[in-house]
């Protein structure tokens, strides 16, 4: 009977780290095991976060209880790890040694007074006790409720080769499975590790001062509005802004980047970086779990969890392999003696090597190893993925479409040419400055901070009736005068005789240089104009190359500027093609009419304007997820830092992964066939046939690992 429990207020949601999964079989019994205590109304296990959260009330014993059967630790989610020590010391690979001199003592034995001798059957008896003593409590166990997964297989092909007076075969075929086992929980471990680094990055406590008083507070119980002393070669323990001091922090764990960043009053600094020079004070901003460090931590570890699409495939195989596999070795053991006149132990045996053969280890380990493996090396490198399936999708991507502001440009635009036509420069400087105070438009900071360095005072100008006119400009009265800041299109509609040809000629030669034109005016005269720039990323042409040379059929550059400075700047990076005049909703339909015919497009942007085009694209990549909260929810995949640099790198990483778990899948698959072919003529011997599993599984993870290395 199902268990009905009511969801009340205190049944808290708690997360626990757990140590000792071996494979994804493992993890859905312990679940299975976790959703059946007393208090527990759900619990999810991510394998490869190697966590488990749970909504209701239990204890670390209950825990601990429930995954018994494969000895699993559990403590909380932020409690530090016990050291386990060196691998080949671990307790549970002590068996295994005492197992192997057990069989090679009785080898000899058998060699000295023959197999048939009580000496050495009792030696592999011990020997098959010692090294499958836990295997067989979860096999026989698992038989009972007719659940038929690898121990169950194991513990049946190993009984079975001592009931028919092959000793020495079910001993080696012990040794073999807890070998091939320890290997694959060391394998494993290296896979997470790189979860396990990014944990021990950021301090555990930091020097807080409280009035008069500086004190080491643990993470935990630092608050909001703390001020946080950094001193030089410490890592900070929170994110916060710079209050006092100057210094250079090495970002590498958060962004990626190698190069150290200049900090000094009011710039955003994170958890996890380390100053290198100077003496900090930091005003802490965010709670120990809401740092950026954090967020990270936790979008990776819930992308290993999501399936990715060829992890789904391989689910589905095994689900009808396992069974298939057990009826033929059925069929194998007991046709043949009974309708062919074949011997029984002969035939038995050659069933039990079917069995042992047919575990689906390598094939079901294929793709989580690898998806583990890659998500955490990606954010390693500054990168952000958050999720199996959108590391699938990057790899087999043909078009991406760049906002052009803050992506593919720097983002902050400055003011390069100003030409008058009528009065005063300064004066009318200081007027356009008093107007664009009130726009939200991006262009009139350049303005502003134009007329800051030039020493204006634009707060003494009195402007009334400001009127923003969309996409278009503002108007305001200034002095009793009307006035307009716009883009020429505005004058085009509301100057009676039109815009004077050599003004005209003057905006096309500056839209031509990749500038933005803006003019102030009256309804009836142009004043002047205000060229703007925004200047373009040093890297941005070297990256559209690599991207064009990775396989990349079609850039795009996607901006709301006029055509000629979109054109302008398209040809300076090399975009195959350029889309201007856009508005939000432009740049949305555009991306919907690229993924028309299946195309794999993806669109990279800031994640707050763009965040429509984002969600749309097959992949959305945000620019500058450190820090950017919008980023990191909208988008499938974030570059830390503010740099286009690491996409080529995301491509190949996507590639290669999907390459070797093809690979994986394939080989796991061909090196069972060849193994079931080898029983035709009986040369599948039970302990080849776990040799042949095991070789697979260990190849498969090591091939895996190979993501690790996996670099800019």
């Amino acid at each position: 009977m199902p268990k009905q429990q009511v969801k009340t207020a205190d049944q808290a949601t708690k997360t626990y780290r757990v140590e000792g999964f071996t494979c994804t079989n493992c993890a859905g019994i312990f679940e299975n095991n976790v959703n059946n205590l007393e208090g527990v109304i759900d619990a999810k296990v991510n394998f490869g976060a190697s966590k488990i959260t749970i909504q209701g009330n239990t204890t670390i014993e209950e825990l601990e209880k429930a995954g018994a059967f494969e000895n699993l630790k559990i403590r909380g989610e932020r409690e530090k790890a016990t050291e386990r020590g060196p691998f080949w010391k671990q307790k549970e690979n002590i068996k295994v040694y005492i197992s192997a001199i057990l069989l090679a003592v009785s080898w000899f034995l058998g060699e000295q007074y023959g197999e048939e001798h009580i000496l050495p059957t009792i030696g592999y008896a011990l020997s098959i006790l010692i090294g499958g003593y836990s295997l067989f409590i979860k096999g026989l166990k698992n038989l009972v409720r007719l659940k038929f997964d690898m121990n169950t297989l194991m513990t049946v092909a190993i009984l079975g080769a001592s009931a028919i007076g092959e000793w020495g075969e079910g001993a080696t075929v012990v040794i073999l499975f807890a070998v091939s086992e320890a290997l694959e929980r060391y394998s494993m471990d290296k896979a997470r590790q790189s979860i396990k680094s990014l944990m021990d990055i950021s301090p555990k406590e930091a020097l807080i001062r409280r009035g008069n008083q500086e004190l080491m507070v643990p993470v935990e119980d630092i608050q909001i509005d703390d001020i946080m002393i950094v001193k030089p070669g410490q890592k900070l323990a929170m994110d916060g802004v710079v209050i006092k001091g100057t210094s250079t922090l090495n970002q590498a764990a958060i962004t990626g980047e190698s190069v150290p960043v200049a900090k000094t009053i009011d710039d955003e600094v994170f958890a996890g970086t380390l100053n290198e020079e100077g003496l900090l004070e930091v005003k802490v901003t965010k709670r120990v779990e809401d740092t950026t460090l954090s967020k990270i931590i936790h979008l990776v570890e819930e992308a290993q969890a999501e399936k990715a699409p060829s992890q789904a495939f391989v689910d589905r195989f095994a689900k009808y392999y396992t069974p298939g596999i057990i009826i033929l070795a059925l069929l194998l053991a007991v046709i043949p003696p009974l309708f062919m006149g074949g011997d029984w132990s002969e035939w038995i045996y050659r069933g039990l090597a079917v069995l042992v053969v047919g575990c689906p280890c390598a094939l079901v380990i294929s793709t989580p190893v690898s998806i583990v493996t890659a998500i955490g090396n990606s954010a390693k490198n500054g990168v952000l993925i958050k999720g199996g399936v959108h590391l699938e999708e990057a790899g087999a991507l043909k078009i991406i479409a760049f906002d052009k502001t803050g992506t593919i440009t720097k983002g902050v635009p400055a003011v390069t040419d100003i030409i008058n036509y009528d009065g005063d420069e300064r004066e009318l400087l200081t007027i356009t400055t008093a107007i664009e105070k009130g726009s939200q438009h991006p262009l009139a900071s350049a303005i502003i901070r134009k007329a800051e360095e030039d020493g204006l005072n634009a707060n003494s100008v009195v402007v009334e009736d400001f009127q923003s006119i969309t996409g278009k400009g503002v108007k305001a009265t200034v002095n009793g005068d009307i006035y307009y800041v716009g883009s020429p299109k505005l004058f085009e509609e509301i100057l009676p005789n039109n815009i004077a040809s050599d003004i005209k000629e003057q905006i096309t030669t500056l839209q031509k240089q990749g500038k933005t034109v803006m003019v102030l005016g009256t309804e009836k005269a142009i004043l002047s104009l205000i060229a703007v720039a925004d200047e373009i990323r040093e890297s941005s042409r070297e990256i559209i190359k690599k991207l064009h040379e990775v396989g990349i059929e079609k850039t795009v550059m996607l901006t709301g500027d006029n055509m000629a400075t979109a054109e302008a700047i398209g040809k300076q990076i090399g975009v195959s093609e350029i889309k201007a005049e856009l508005l939000p909703e432009d740049k949305l339909n555009y991306i919907k009419e690229l993924r028309k015919g299946n195309k794999s497009v993806a669109m990279v942007g800031d994640g707050v304007n763009d965040a429509p085009a984002l969600a749309s694209a097959t992949v959305g990549v945000a620019m500058g997820g450190a820090g950017t909260d919008t980023a990191l929810e909208t988008a499938d995949i974030a570059l830390m830092s503010d740099d286009l640099s690491k996409l080529p790198y995301t491509i190949k990483l996507s590639r290669k992964t999907l390459a070797i778990i093809k690979q994986n899948i394939t080989f796991s698959l061909a090196i069972k066939l060849v193994a079931l072919l080898l029983i035709v003529p009986g040369w599948l011997t039970l302990w080849l046939a776990i040799f042949a599993d095991m070789g697979a599984t260990l190849i498969v993870t090591l091939n895996s690992l190979r993501l690790l290395k996996v670099k800019e």
